[in-house]
């Protein structure tokens, strides 16, 4: 490990992807055509879930899911999941392209669900679960869902809605027998967790599927109006799956290493599972990549630091992460030196802007561990860039270089191209970018331009090795007097104290700059700091009008959504108490 820390990199970023993707080798690219347009995709990609689901089978008693007390092997899993195919397909009559909606927390059922609808060709409409009964309602009927899973607490928010939805079928979860009403129980129609090893163990009629076919409708968390369905094909989400393989092989070859070929004896890799399955970072990246790689996945009921560590600990746990804010809460716990973390070997994150520090402490609290951030978007079905071991060592606050078959650019406002270290707006091609938005032709012809640009909205730097810098939301860009504040940075001086363990820099409104800068913090457990000196600390870090006005002090976390987002929305809101008029 010395000699290869010593020569690192042995080779430039374009160098290691283009031994990787050599004929050849496993990430072999080729050019095909997707809506009119040439792409690269990997050769070698599945051509479906359906065939991911089917290869599955083949880690038979190997422990896939573990919830609480229970313990799901992939035959048991594969019986399940197949048995439901057959009540969809036969009870409810759902056919390939037909929609069927997911809505519930992260149980073992959520992954049967989905590789049940995936198998017989459905399109799976994961919704989230901490959305309101008229939320819910939206997504149903916009997405033409005929049959919907829930679990017992969503099935209460939506009873009311059902007259107006008109399904073909209602599935409950994990609900008593006297609150199913219309429902019908899961545990009737295929069988209760302890008895899926009596379930038929044939296979489910082959679909057809194509990898141009739908796959997915996952709904965005817009900021303004209705949320909008990113319809993903079964290339989108299985193109995922060979990023995040890529990822690490990158790693080894900056090295100077050859990456080891995959062996079916090894140890399973052990993911904690600790972000929503209705968002592409859950489902795409956790899920289907542990289940194709033969991987053990922990569920964790609530997301609570102290349970986490317990969990690592109990299970082996190799790999955990989310949001920068649970990687901190963790790093942070006053009982993290009780548990044992030795077997964690990978740290992940994204979803949200993260500290520099970040990749020092981890390094420091688990020596073994190799960080890695990145970029993605539920239009990107995940993955975009990616930052690991060395790299992210070396450049902690970059989300990393594009994926192989993914061109990016950084344009100004009229789509100009522009030079290497100047800020526009990132631009995305791939074979992961959506078809569109459901049901939504303008919406989707404003987001994916000629030649199939997708535009994120998010504004970016990239340097001379093609490494991606998110400097803030387009739309979130806070500017004072005519100078672009960018969120980002003024977090990142502010995470750099160490009291700060997480950190939103939001506008306050002012009649004559039009906005100043505000922030919310919440300070580490066991630490204190005042406002004074935290706004002494940034100053010293940046130019005087990048300092805060106002600084509001919180122990308590900061309010997110599912997808680990802050809510810069309600933060904004509460921040205009702060607001002063100038003369």
């Amino acid at each position: 490990m010395a000699d290869s820390a010593a020569k690192w990199p042995a080779m430039t970023i374009e160098e290691a992807h283009a031994f990787l993707t050599a004929p050849g080798s496993p990430f072999e690219m080729e050019t095909v055509d997707i809506r009119g347009n040439r792409i690269r995709t990997y050769k070698n990609t599945p051509p479906s879930l359906r065939a991911i689901f089917d290869l599955g089978r083949a880690w038979g008693e190997r422990e896939f899911i573990v919830y609480e007390n229970e313990r799901l092997s992939y035959e048991n899993h594969y019986r399940a999941a197949t048995a439901f195919g057959r009540v969809l397909a036969d009870k409810y009559g759902v056919k390939k392209g037909d929609r069927v909606a997911l809505i519930m927390r992260n149980f073992p059922e959520w992954s049967i669900v989905f590789w049940a609808v995936a198998a017989i060709g459905g399109v799976i409409v994961p919704l989230n679960a901490w959305g309101t009964g008229p939320e819910l309602e939206y997504g149903i009927s916009d997405s033409g869902s005929k049959v919907v899973i829930v679990d017992h607490e969503r099935l209460d928010r939506i009873r009311p809605h059902l007259k107006a939805l008109g399904l073909d079928g209602l599935v409950a979860v994990r609900t008593p027998d006297d609150e199913l009403g219309v429902a019908e129980a899961f545990e009737t129609l295929v069988a209760k967790p302890g008895d899926y090893a009596s379930l038929p163990a044939d296979a489910l009629p082959d679909p057809g599927m194509h990898p141009d076919d739908d796959a997915t409708i996952f709904y965005t968390s817009g900021t303004t109006g209705k949320p909008k369905g990113a319809l993903g094909t079964q290339r989108n989400i299985c193109t995922n799956l060979m990023n995040a393989m890529l990822g690490g092989a990158r790693a080894f070859m900056r090295r100077g290493e050859i990456p080891p070929a995959p062996d079916p004896a090894a140890p399973p890799r052990v993911m904690l599972l600790s972000v929503p399955l209705f968002h592409v970072t859950g489902c795409h990246s956790i899920l289907v990549s542990t289940y194709a790689s033969g991987g053990k996945l922990v569920i964790i009921h609530k997301w609570n630091p102290e349970r986490a560590l317990e969990l690592i600990d109990r299970e082996g746990v190799t790999a955990f992460g989310g949001v920068p804010a649970m990687v901190w809460q963790v790093l942070e716990s006053p009982e993290f030196h009780k548990w044992n973390t030795a077997t964690v070997e990978s740290i992940g994150y994204g979803g949200a802007p993260s500290a520099p520090d970040l990749v020092a402490r981890i390094k420091k609290q688990f020596p073994k561990c190799h960080p890695s951030n990145g970029y993605g978007l539920t239009e990107t079905s995940a993955i975009t860039t990616q930052n690991l071991a060395e790299d992210y060592v070396a450049k902690p606050d970059s989300a990393g270089p594009a994926v192989p078959v993914c061109d990016i650019k950084v344009v100004d406002e009229q789509g100009n191209e522009l030079p290497r270290g100047q800020v526009g707006e990132l631009w995305i091609r791939g074979p992961n970018i959506v078809k569109g938005y459901w049901n939504k032709p303008e919406a989707t012809a404003a987001a994916i331009t000629e030649g199939g640009w997708f535009h994120s909205g998010d504004l970016v730097r990239m340097d001379d090795e093609g490494f991606v810098y998110i400097l803030d939301r387009a739309k979130d860009m806070l500017i004072r007097g005519g100078e672009n504040i960018y969120c980002v940075e003024v977090e990142d001086a502010l995470y750099a104290h160490p009291a700060v363990m997480d950190a939103a820099v939001v506008a306050i409104p002012h009649k004559v700059l039009g906005e100043e800068v505000g922030a919310v913090v919440q300070i580490a457990p066991g630490k204190q700091v005042s406002e004074e000196e935290l706004r002494a600390h940034v100053g010293k870090l940046l130019a005087a009008f990048k300092v805060p006005i106002k600084i509001e002090i919180r122990h308590e976390p900061l309010p997110r959504n599912p997808n680990g987002k802050i809510l810069k929305m309600v933060l904004r809101e509460d921040m205009k108490k702060y607001s002063r008029d100038a003369a």
